[in-house]
C-alpha cells in the first residue's frame, strides 16, 4: 500500500469513524452482547492495548468494547491485506486503521502513524499473537514483540486484555457464522503494566522477548479468569509443531 493511503492524524473524535461505528455498532450488536469488565483499570491517555485473537471477529468484537464502553477510538495495527477488500479497505485508513506488511516489506511507515496516535495520548489496539492462535485449546500463544518495543520507546503503558466467547460465533479458521444478540462475549481489562526499567538502553534479545512473554502470560492469565480455568504452563509455539506463523494453518496442513 502507497504511504499516501496511511491514516493521517486527526482528533480522537474522529468524524469519518463516528459515522462508521453509528452503521457498525447497530449490526455488531445483533451478533452478540459484549460485557466489558475492569474499566477501572484504565489509564488516561495514550496507551497500547493488547488482546488475545481468537476469531477473525475479534477485531469487531475489541471495536465495538473499545469505542462503546472504554469510550476511546480504536487504532488497529492491522495486516495489509485486509486494506485490499474492495470497499472496506478505502474506509479503513480514513477512520484512522494502520496497514502493517508481511514478507519483509517495511512497517516504518506504519510504526510512525501508530507513534503519533499515541503520542496523541490515543489508543492502538494490537493482537500480539500477528494471527490466530493456532493453541489447540485457544489459549493465547507466544507473542511478537511490536507492542513492548512500542511502550519502551515511548515510555507508555501496555493494557492488557482478554476475551472469550467470540469464538461461539465465529470460530477459530471457520466459516461456521451463529449470530445470536442474546450471546455473551466477555472482555476483561487487566491493570497497566509499564517497561519503565527498559527504557533508555540497548535491549537484548532476552530482554524483549522476556518482556513479550510477561504481556502474554498476563493476558492468558486474564483468559484463564473469563473462562474458569487454568491457562498451560507454556505459551504455545507454532515453530515447536511445525506450524506456518502466518495465514491458514489448517489449509496448509
Amino acid at each position: 500500500m502507497a504511504e499516501k493511503n496511511l491514516p493521517k492524524i486527526k482528533r480522537e473524535s474522529n468524524f469519518a469513524f463516528v459515522l462508521v461505528a453509528m452503521v457498525l455498532a447497530p449490526i455488531l450488536r445483533l451478533m452478540f452482547n459484549i460485557k466489558t469488565s475492569g474499566k477501572e483499570n484504565l489509564p488516561e491517555g495514550g496507551y497500547i492495548l493488547v488482546g488475545n485473537h481468537l476469531s477473525y471477529l475479534d477485531p469487531f468484537s475489541f471495536a465495538y468494547s473499545v469505542y462503546i464502553h472504554m469510550k476511546r477510538v480504536p487504532h488497529y495495527l492491522a495486516k495489509e491485506s485486509i486494506f485490499r477488500i474492495p470497499i472496506i479497505g478505502k474506509i479503513l485508513p480514513h477512520v484512522g486503521q494502520i496497514p502493517v506488511y508481511r514478507g519483509g516489506k517495511s512497517n516504518e511507515e506504519p510504526l510512525r502513524a501508530a507513534k503519533e496516535y499515541l503520542k496523541a495520548g490515543q489508543v492502538v489496539v494490537v493482537f500480539p499473537e500477528g494471527t490466530l492462535t493456532r493453541d489447540p485449546d485457544q489459549w493465547p500463544m507466544r507473542g511478537k514483540a511490536g507492542a513492548i518495543r512500542l511502550a519502551v520507546e515511548l515510555g507508555l503503558p501496555i493494557v492488557p486484555c482478554g476475551q472469550w466467547g467470540v469464538e461461539k460465533v465465529l470460530g477459530n479458521y471457520s466459516k461456521k457464522f451463529r449470530p445470536n444478540p442474546f450471546h455473551v462475549v466477555r472482555v476483561k481489562i487487566g491493570k497497566p503494566m509499564n517497561f519503565e526499567e527498559l527504557r533508555g538502553k540497548t535491549l537484548s534479545a532476552k530482554e524483549i522477548a522476556d518482556a513479550t512473554d510477561k504481556v502474554m502470560r498476563e493476558i492468558s492469565k486474564i483468559v484463564g479468569e473469563l473462562r474458569g480455568e487454568t491457562p498451560p504452563k507454556e505459551l504455545w509455539d507454532p515453530t515447536k509443531v511445525g506450524q506456518s506463523e502466518i495465514g491458514n494453518y489448517r489449509k496448509q496442513a
